[in-house]
Formats: C-alpha cells, sequence, structure tokens
C-alpha cells in the first residue's frame, strides 16, 4: 500500500508540473491553426471585393452640425458581410461582438484596446511636413475615423480600423512614399472573443489590408528583439540575419513592415529609426532594397551595399 501511495504521489507531482506545459502547448497549436483559417478566409473575401475605398461618410463637427463617421461600420454592412460571413455587427458597440477594453502585449503590458485610427497610431491621421536633404514631404492628414467591430460566424471578434480615402499601388520605384495612404484597412482579431488570456500572440493578432484595388492582406507577429543586436547594418547583411536570430524567424516584406509600424503600439514594440524590409528590386543595374522610417512611415530604398546606408533588421515569425 505505502508504494502505491508513493506511487499515486509522483505521478501527481509529475502531472502538476507537465499539465500546464501541454496545455499552453495544445493551446499554441489551436490558436495557430484558427489564425492560418481566419487569414486564409479573409484574404478570399477580400480578392472578391470591387475595391476597398470610398465606403461611409466621414465629417468634421462644425457649429452648425454634430460629427458624422459611417465609414468603418459602413464597409463591413455595405461591403465585407457580402462576401465574408459575419453573424454580427455592432458598430461602435465594441463590447457588444466581444472586444475587450484591455489587452496584453507581447512585452506584457496591460493597454487599453484602440478605438480610432488616432489610437492605433497617431501618424495614421496627422504628420507633419519635413524635408529629408533635398526632398520635401508634404504634410499628411486625415479624419480619425472610429473604429467598428463584428463576430464572424467561426466566434471571431475582429476590431476593424478603416481609412476611406486609401489609395492603390506603390507607384514609381524608387519614389519615397508614406505608407498611411496605402493602408485601407487593419483588423485587430480575438480568436475566442471575451475569454482569456487576451494576449497578443496567442488569441489575439493582427491584419492589415493595403490598396483599394488589387488588395493585399497581410498578417505578421514581430519579435521582442532585433536581430544583429539590434545595431543597423548595411542592406546586404541582412541576409540570414533573422535565421541567425532563431529558425523560426524571416524577414519581414514590405507591406508586412509596414503593418508592424502601423500596429507597432498593439504589439509593444517602441521603434525607432528606420529598418529594412526583405523587398528589394534592380534600378539602374543597383540591387536595392527597400526600408521604413518608423518615426513617420515614410519608406525609400537604398543600394544593398552602400555603407553609408545603414538601418536596423526586425524579424517575424514564420
Amino acid at each position: 500500500m505505502a508504494e502505491i501511495l508513493l506511487s499515486l504521489t509522483i505521478i501527481g507531482v509529475v502531472a502538476a508540473i507537465t499539465l500546464p506545459s501541454l496545455t499552453g502547448n495544445i493551446n499554441e497549436r489551436t490558436w495557430n491553426t484558427q489564425r492560418k483559417a481566419l487569414y486564409a478566409r479573409m484574404s478570399q473575401a477580400i480578392s472578391l471585393m470591387p475595391a476597398l475605398n470610398g465606403y461611409g461618410t466621414v465629417m468634421q463637427a462644425t457649429s452648425s452640425a454634430s460629427a458624422i463617421d459611417t465609414a468603418a461600420e459602413t464597409f463591413i454592412t455595405a461591403g465585407l458581410s457580402k462576401v465574408f460571413k459575419i453573424n454580427n455587427i455592432c458598430g461602435e458597440k465594441l463590447e457588444d461582438c466581444g472586444i475587450v477594453s484591455k489587452y496584453t502585449d507581447l512585452k506584457g503590458t496591460q493597454k487599453p484596446m484602440p478605438k480610432s485610427l488616432s489610437e492605433l497610431h497617431s501618424t495614421l491621421v496627422s504628420r507633419p511636413a519635413f524635408n529629408v536633404g533635398v526632398t520635401s514631404f508634404p504634410a499628411f492628414t486625415q479624419n480619425n475615423v472610429k473604429a467598428a467591430a463584428f463576430e464572424t460566424a467561426n466566434g471571431e471578434s475582429i476590431l476593424l480600423f478603416y481609412n476611406p480615402t486609401c489609395v492603390s499601388s506603390l507607384g514609381e520605384k524608387g519614389t519615397s512614399l508614406v505608407m498611411q495612404s496605402k493602408m485601407c484597412a487593419n483588423l485587430i482579431y480575438d480568436l475566442n472573443g471575451s475569454k482569456g488570456p487576451n494576449t497578443v500572440g496567442k488569441d489575439i493578432g493582427i491584419m492589415t489590408i493595403y490598396y483599394p484595388i488589387d488588395s493585399m492582406v497581410v498578417t505578421v507577429q514581430p519579435a521582442t528583439q532585433d536581430a544583429a543586436g539590434g545595431a543597423a547594418v548595411v542592406g546586404a547583411a541582412t541576409n540570414g540575419a533573422c535565421a541567425a536570430m532563431d529558425s523560426e524567424y524571416r524577414m519581414p516584406n514590405l507591406e508586412e513592415l509596414a503593418a508592424i509600424y502601423i500596429n507597432s503600439n498593439m504589439f509593444g514594440r517602441n521603434l525607432s529609426g528606420a529598418y529594412w524590409a526583405s523587398t528589394r528590386f534592380v534600378n539602374h543595374n543597383n540591387l536595392v532594397q527597400w526600408h521604413i522610417s518608423m518615426g513617420t512611415g515614410i519608406l525609400g530604398w537604398d543600394p544593398t551595399t552602400d555603407t553609408s546606408k545603414l538601418r536596423k533588421v526586425l524579424c517575424v515569425k514564420r
């Protein structure tokens, strides 16, 4: 009897130690499967929409009229719901669709859930004019559109941020551009609604949708630290930099890097300076590589071997 009791005690101790880890692994696999399925469904739906801009009305308040903001909700009701299975549309009553008031970012910090473009990232609404060398960048402003929420037929809660004036394409290669104007919609999704853990990288994630025509949907999760020890490097040195840090990581392409910029507050990454994207092209027989300023959203390119052009490297999960 004593031996049986001892064996049961040992089994109980081992179970108490291993059960949380096993449960965590099961949850992680479940979330990964749900995340991929949601991304596939959303990508297919967006490809069926003729155009993503122009939905709803946005007017600032005046002395004679109150503010009108129907853009995000109209995009869902009149556009997305026609090609994507939605069970419930809550508009600005976010909690009715399972959107939590607070979430936990990648660094473990609890934050209030953003409810408008400016709360998502201030430069999505306003950025002052400035100069880089001989190049002038005019001020960028647009209306501070409120977010709207909906629940999918599969039980996900989604908070949608919308830019009704988004524009298409990157223009000519080699031209510095503002990524804010290319974002048509940004989605913060919660795979299990108001249930826990309500943490980015677990049940909470992001999707960003670019370009009103020939649209592109990206979903990404950045590492909590930069590659190359946080040092700025030439473009050529970015090859393999993320894999050297961890085999599960890779460099983001241009749109993925812009999504990290747009959602940097959600991720808890206090990014500064410019970061390389993996996207390259040939310009006048030189291999050049895109980069984005994390302070302004301005993107540009530099030759990969120009030792005077040093940028940081940010990595994302595969």
